[in-house]
């Protein structure tokens, strides 16, 4: 049974509409391609971004081109950012793909990551999780994250708290043994992006 916390669903496919991405496992690969993982996250804003026209009761083109526009930059950088980490993580020894998945429902996008880390990483990965779901003070803990990450002691995680403070995402966080690679921890995170608060 994985560990979950946060805003965690154990099944996410009765979406009607959703959209898998699956990236080779190889670290020569990853290095190669790492243009194309900006790529995939633009095209996952591109994508979404066609179910939101505006709002027709307002002035039209110009406000339906700027609801679109406000929802791909946000798709987007999500996106970007859990996919970074995917891949920033993923263990090496894995024929695993990395995947990235997007969910629309009718109030809000699920986006979900999955990849395998080895089981230092993602007890490092669990403790952070743990400050975040204990916080009291999200800013606080933000600007903790940042000198951290200044000073260069550990991972900063930033991504994570930007979505939180910038977009309002929701996270939700599954941890378990994969079944046929039982030595890594495959991370399954899971954000929830309100469309009625976001935009």
């Amino acid at each position: 049974m994985p560990n979950q916390f946060g805003r965690f669903a154990t099944c996410l496919d009765n979406s009607k509409e959703y959209l898998t991405i699956c990236f080779s496992p190889s670290a020569s690969a990853r290095q190669q391609r790492w243009r194309n993982y900006g790529l995939s996250a633009d095209f996952l804003g591109d994508y979404f971004a066609t179910f939101f026209p505006g709002n027709p009761q307002k002035n039209g083109a110009a406000d339906d081109v700027m609801q679109r526009d406000t929802v791909k930059s946000a798709i987007s950088y999500i996106a970007n950012e859990l996919l970074e980490n995917a891949i920033k993580y993923h263990t090496d020894r894995s024929p695993e793909p990395i995947s990235i998945s997007l969910f629309l429902y009718e109030d809000y996008i699920v986006f979900q990551s999955l990849n395998l880390v080895e089981l230092q990483a993602a007890e490092q990965f669990q403790a952070f999780v743990q400050d975040i779901l204990t916080t009291t003070d999200l800013d606080t803990l933000f600007a903790q994250q940042l000198e951290k990450a200044a000073t260069g002691h550990g991972e900063s995680h930033m991504g994570f708290l930007t979505m939180m403070c910038d977009y309002g995402v929701e996270f939700g966080w599954g941890f378990g043994h994969s079944p046929q690679l039982p030595e890594f921890l495959q991370v399954d995170v899971q954000a929830y992006l309100s469309l009625k608060t976001a935009f």
